[in-house]
């Protein structure tokens, strides 16, 4: 009887302080989010940006009053460039830390990891930046808890092919990319299968892997290939700098166009220098040679706040808070399900990256933009649609 009695009463301090620990988290002064990105490992240089880009985002929130009458906290994890991490952390962020959402991951393939943890504990997630297809959805279903600020890899090959042919008026494109990275793939097949479209023949493809740092074969193998006119690299910078830098030693001289991935403070070093990176356009969601007032604020108050200046990452992040924030405030309330539903009926969202709607993939519809590096820095921004 005493076991007994010590087991009932074990139980109810159990339902007790599990209790209070509701009515706590109920009366927080706080909304907590999650951020969960790339701050080691080999893409920490997409989510260190990030990273700073949220914090600026709620450091203006909160001093303009907070949401919903409460200051918002960001509860930081870093996903270490690792899958299992990025799992385990949105795990903690949705059962022990409380998190009304969760920013993150940067890269698809993190993203992706974590994105059956937010279906499974109805936790709104969203990633500035991963934009393998497959992220929002298993094929056939939308995850209805996983969204994205950043467009997709096929919008992004879709509108390359078409820059490549219309605005630069290419007609031989060599394709090239890691056969380690979905990223790369998807990439290559859907700009090689537009260019096509667009009149264009693909002359040559070929791959490498991620641990690659010598090209010089496979750029041999494309100059005996035949005449060319552009080259188009379905990667991150990491390696795309070094494809850059070796093709210029060797004296390709044509023009170079690419993903949101090579969009790196490291290109130029990559790369072997400024000069190299004269004919180079890549896909991206943000320039700073916009004229909008709000942009200008916020590359202003970005490298006040930081000492640099905000890259297309840094942007889309940014973003990514307002946008929480409006879905919290349509929601009424910090309750994840609720805001989840306000997050997806978001409409006409005046972003830095542009003016957002959700499509029914939980994607955003939004048109893209092609820079134009000079020497290493962007000199000019053409928008182009799909």
């Amino acid at each position: 009887m005493k076991r007994i009695l010590a087991l009932t009463a074990t139980i109810v301090l159990l339902v007790s302080g599990l209790t209070a620990c509701a009515a706590t988290a109920e009366e927080a002064e706080t909304i907590k989010i999650g951020l969960n990105v790339e701050l080691t490992g080999e893409a920490a240089v997409y989510g260190t940006p990030e990273k700073l880009a949220a914090e600026l985002a709620v450091k203006e929130i909160n001093a303009a009053g907070g949401v919903l009458g409460k200051q918002i906290e960001l509860v930081i994890y870093d996903t270490k460039t690792d899958t299992a991490e990025s799992t385990s952390n949105a795990t903690k962020l949705m059962t022990e830390d409380g998190v009304v959402a969760v920013i993150g991951a940067a890269i698809s393939g993190t993203t992706m990891a974590a994105a059956p943890v937010a279906n499974q504990y109805q936790v709104p997630m969203i990633t500035p930046s991963g934009s393998n297809a497959l992220v929002t959805n298993d094929g056939s279903a939308v995850y209805p808890f996983v969204y994205r600020a950043c467009f997709i890899d096929p919008f992004q090959g879709l509108v390359l092919a078409n820059f490549a042919a219309d605005n630069l008026g290419k007609t031989k494109a060599v394709v090239l990319g890691s056969s380690s990275s979905d990223y790369a793939k998807d990439l290559a097949a859907i700009f090689s299968e537009q260019f096509a479209v667009k009149g264009g023949t693909v002359v040559a493809t070929e791959y490498y892997t991620d641990a690659d740092t010598d090209f010089s074969a496979i750029l041999t193998k494309v100059q005996a290939a035949g005449e060319f006119d552009v080259i188009f690299v379905a990667d991150y910078a990491v390696r795309a700098g070094l494809i850059i830098k070796q093709a210029r030693e060797a004296g390709i001289v044509v023009p170079f166009v690419g993903p949101d991935g090579f969009e790196s403070p490291d290109l130029v070093e990559l790369a072997g220098g400024a000069a190299n990176l004269n004919d180079v356009y890549f896909s991206t969601h943000f320039s700073a040679l916009s004229e909008d007032q709000k942009v200008q604020d916020f590359i202003a108050n970005y490298t006040t706040e930081t000492g640099e200046a905000p890259s297309a990452l840094s942007a889309l992040a940014y973003d990514t808070v307002y946008m929480l924030k409006a879905a919290i405030e349509a929601a009424g309330e910090v309750d994840p399900v609720k805001v989840n539903t306000a997050l997806e009926a978001l409409k006409d969202f005046p972003g830095i990256t542009g003016t957002i709607s959700f499509d029914e993939w939980h994607n955003p519809v939004k048109s893209a933009i092609v820079v134009q590096l000079v020497d290493g820095v962007q000199a000019a921004a053409t928008v182009v649609n799909p």
